[in-house]
């Protein structure tokens, strides 16, 4: 079953900048997020056709090849544009599927390679000793999720010859950081050592948690009675949900502070989660609330807006 246009999904312009994408996703994603509709099956599936089509479009190769109708929007061969290739073909245009930039390994200067290693085959010949060369270092760029990252886990990296890399995440990883797996990468020549896989790590934005170098930010909804009454509601942090404790009169833009559930550091402290409480009206008219309005006569004491004068 063919997937779905990822510009429909995502409610975006086929011209639509990486901004506007990363912004449709965040508000998509916050939406239908399991996290937040816990046992809504349909907001799960929603939910990942959105993560599918944000995986095309942030990634400017899947794109620009998408949009050139070279993959379908799973990202799969399109059969008609195949054609059989040679390394030549690869490395002389500018789909090279061998370039750094990209998602898979380095080849270009291989001819340099080659051509040291025949060199000297040839002249092991005549006795000099066979050369040892240190295979090459390859490049990969892998996505994770935004917990991942934040508090580690295992991904599978396909390799362009069908085989797979498993890759550790460690707590805390970064957007841009490279990861470095020894030996992961080209086979060396004689008896020269196989080189390593860089693995350039992209975080997928967060529909409710935000990072701010080792701390943690989100925006929490709470009921007009819960802000000016105060008491226990229910918060999500990356670590799990947890109960916090609302002071009466909480307004909005007040921020509360939960020491240690941010992201883990390297000598084993935390960042910090700050979460920052925005009160929020029902979603339908309330008549009751209405007619309490008009009787209060604290409402006329208060003036949110002085100072403001121009």
């Amino acid at each position: 079953m063919t997937a779905a246009d990822p510009y429909k999904i995502l409610g975006v312009a086929r011209d639509a900048s990486d901004k506007d994408i990363q912004k449709a996703y965040r508000a998509l994603a916050k939406k239908h997020h399991p996290d937040l509709n816990p046992g809504d099956a349909e907001a799960e599936k929603r939910f990942k056709e959105i993560s599918v089509a944000y995986d095309l479009l942030s990634d400017p190769e899947k794109r620009a090849r998408y949009d050139r109708g070279e993959i379908d929007a799973s990202g799969n061969e399109q059969a008609q544009h195949y054609q059989r290739r040679y390394y030549r073909d690869y490395a002389g245009g500018p789909d090279n599927a061998y370039a750094s930039s990209g998602a898979y390994a380095d080849f270009t200067d291989m001819d340099d390679i080659l051509s040291a290693f025949f060199s000297q085959r040839g002249a092991a010949g005549a006795g000099a000793r066979t050369m040892n060369m240190r295979g090459r270092d390859v490049q990969y760029r892998l996505e994770v999720e935004f917990l991942e990252a934040v508090l580690g886990g295992k991904k599978r990296l396909a390799m362009p010859d069908g085989s797979t890399i498993d890759v550790t995440i460690p707590p805390g990883t970064r957007d841009g950081q490279v990861l470095r797996l020894a030996g992961k990468g080209q086979p060396g020549i004689g008896q020269g050592k196989a080189g390593d896989a860089l693995v350039e790590i992209s975080v997928r934005p967060h529909p409710v948690f935000t990072r701010d170098g080792d701390d943690i930010r989100m925006e929490l909804p709470v009921t007009l009675k819960e802000a000016v009454l105060g008491g226990k509601v229910r918060a999500p942090t990356p670590s799990g949900a947890v109960d916090l404790t609302l002071p009466k009169w909480s307004n909005t833009g007040k921020v509360m502070r939960l020491k240690g559930k941010g992201v883990p550091g390297r000598n084993g402290a935390a960042g910090d989660l700050y979460i920052t409480l925005k009160v929020v009206l029902p979603d339908a008219p309330d008549p009751e609330l209405e007619a309490f309005m008009n009787t209060w006569a604290g409402s006329s004491a208060q003036d949110p807006r002085r100072g403001m004068e121009v």
